[in-house]
């Protein structure tokens, strides 16, 4: 049996920040998870973070104990899976999940922050950072081939990277990787080395890598990823029925290997087909299909005790953000906003909506699965408080405003109990619900409406998404809301920079409480999330960020 044992010194040689972490964690002030995040995060290897809080417990750490399972894997298999199909261009403009499974089986990423939460290196060999994490430096594997047989340089890392920071493309990269400063601070060392000089120093870069919209291109695209589907990924694009349905096979020349020691990917095939969650959930049942995407509380709770079926929960900073555009009338009033937050009833919403399956959230984009998370109280539904700031922002025989969102998941009913909790309130909310397709494409425009944001694992990665400006000093383009707050954006860029987890939290208790007193969100919780699949199908994991990792992913006969 091989032990292994990693020094306070070994910690030391990666960053002088890791020890201290370590010791926190010996002495309880951090949690195990809190210890992995941050020491993988600034380069530590996953293996060398697991043995290290394991001596740090007391236990005693293996290689046999360590390693997973040994099965016998079946290649092979095609998988079938049920999907809401968006349409797709450029990948660094993807604004969901579902067009982020599309792409992610032949373009791939930086890192990988799995299952677990913890990000590792992909098509990265390692990254080290300097003591302030303002210089990163990235090393890419080397011997990775396209899907058209050129290999993977720094070239297409760079202009990957030029996409993401190009206005004109619109992607939310721009906002995520602002503290970056512009296409100037990215230095090419050679040809699989490249360093980035930030602006201000940040922890989450390896984090930020794996945005859905990080995927990493050839260096020939010219904008739209169905005419040119080049990617590093074990599938190729094979069929693209816009709207019907996605098909793809397995490379034979791909790049990784498994744990059985054999080639990746195991299945032969994937196909995605345009189903709602509803005609999922019958496909699934019949066994025309063996698992579907983002299924919703009801229909975890009809098919979770299902023979043939198996279920698996995350928990996840997924949360349905009602979001107001401060911008327009009436929501440029911050009394207005803070009305329409003290309507809601957060405990019934949950439970009407999401059957419990969440945690309750005050009206702040930060959730206790973020490390930098500072638990303040759950305000009370309080509808005579908010009729009360109405009537001093001006509205005292109350408002009508237009409620906007889609109707595919839990969002009529959050609509629907809020209207009813904001009548008394002062607040006469009109429904406005649409197919998926009819809110995506405005979402960033209505002037009220219900947003379903993904699960990010750090604080510090979504909030440049959608809270800040740019530059120029218009909001980034996922910045919904309008909102832009000088006091909360400077906290921000000193949290990103704060590499004590303990000096990060309260800055983000300064964070939490600014969002909830004068931003334009409101948000009742944090939803679980959940894979549902046939038994047939093994190696598939419920992911916070509701992602298809299908590689490692095979089939029972």
């Amino acid at each position: 049996m091989k032990k292994f044992n990693v020094s306070k010194f070994d910690m030391e040689k990666i960053h002088s920040a890791i020890p201290d972490a370590y010791d926190k964690y010996v002495n309880g002030r951090v949690s195990r998870r809190e210890f992995l995040r941050f020491a993988t995060l600034l380069g530590m290897s996953a293996t060398a973070a697991q043995v290290a809080a394991a001596t740090g417990a007391g236990e005693v750490f293996n290689a046999l104990s360590a390693a997973p399972a040994r099965q016998d894997i079946v290649r092979g298999g095609d998988f079938i899976s049920g999907m809401q199909l968006q349409l797709i261009d450029h990948p660094a403009r993807l604004s969901w999940v579902e067009g982020s499974n599309i792409i992610r089986h032949v373009a791939e990423y930086l890192t990988e922050t799995g299952p677990d939460n913890i990000t590792r290196p992909y098509l990265l060999e390692k990254w080290e950072a300097n003591e302030d994490v303002t210089e990163w430096t990235i090393y890419l594997k080397q011997g990775i081939t396209f899907n058209n047989g050129d290999t993977l340089t720094a070239d297409d890392v760079i202009f990957t990277m030029n996409e993401w920071l190009t206005p004109d493309v619109g992607s939310s990269m721009l906002g995520l990787i602002s503290y970056w400063g512009g296409t100037q601070n990215i230095e090419k060392v050679d040809d699989y080395t490249i360093k980035l000089h930030l602006d201000s120093g940040n922890i989450g870069v390896p984090e930020h890598l794996f945005h859905y919209p990080a995927a990493i291109l050839h260096r020939s695209f010219e904008g739209d990823f169905i005419k040119q589907p080049i990617g590093t990924g074990g599938f190729t694009l094979e069929e693209y029925a816009e709207g019907e349905r996605i098909g793809y096979k397995a490379r034979t020349d791909y790049w990784r290997m498994g744990a059985d020691g054999s080639p990746l990917p195991y299945l032969n095939s994937i196909t995605y087909v345009n189903l709602d969650k509803d005609a999922s959930v019958a496909a699934l049942q019949a066994g025309q299909i063996h698992s579907f995407v983002l299924p919703r509380p009801s229909d975890w709770l009809a098919l979770k005790d299902l023979p043939g079926i198996v279920t698996k929960t995350a928990s996840s900073a997924q949360g349905f953000m009602i979001r107001m555009r401060v911008d327009i009338e009436p929501w440029t009033d911050v009394r207005v906003r803070n009305a329409l937050k003290m309507c809601q009833d957060r405990e019934k919403i949950l439970q009407l909506s999401y059957y419990n399956q969440g945690d309750l959230s005050i009206d702040a984009h930060v959730a206790p699965a973020h490390p930098e998370y500072f638990a303040h109280p759950i305000p009370a539904y309080n509808p005579e408080g908010a009729k009360a700031l109405l009537a001093e922002a001006g509205y005292p025989d109350g408002l009508t405003v237009t409620l906007a969102s889609k109707n595919d998941e839990a969002e009529p009913a959050i609509a629907q109990a809020l209207k009813e909790m904001a009548a008394p309130g002062g607040f006469n909310i009109e429904l406005d619900l649409t197919e998926p397709g009819g809110y995506w494409d405005r979402w960033t425009e209505v002037d009220f409406g219900i947003t379903i944001w993904t699960h990010r694992p750090l604080g510090t990665m979504v909030l440049p998404l959608a809270y800040i400006a740019d530059a120029d000093g218009k909001p980034v383009p996922w910045n919904e809301t309008r909102w832009v707050d000088e006091e909360f954006t400077t906290k921000l860029r000193q949290a990103e920079g704060t590499l004590d987890i303990e000096a990060r939290r309260e800055i983000f208790k300064d964070l939490e409480t600014i969002m909830q007193e004068r931003s334009g969100v409101a948000n009742s919780y944090w939803r679980q999330v959940w894979s549902i699949a046939s038994d047939k199908v093994q190696g598939y994991e419920a992911h916070p960020t509701s992602y298809d990792l299908l590689h490692e992913v095979w089939m029972n006969a």
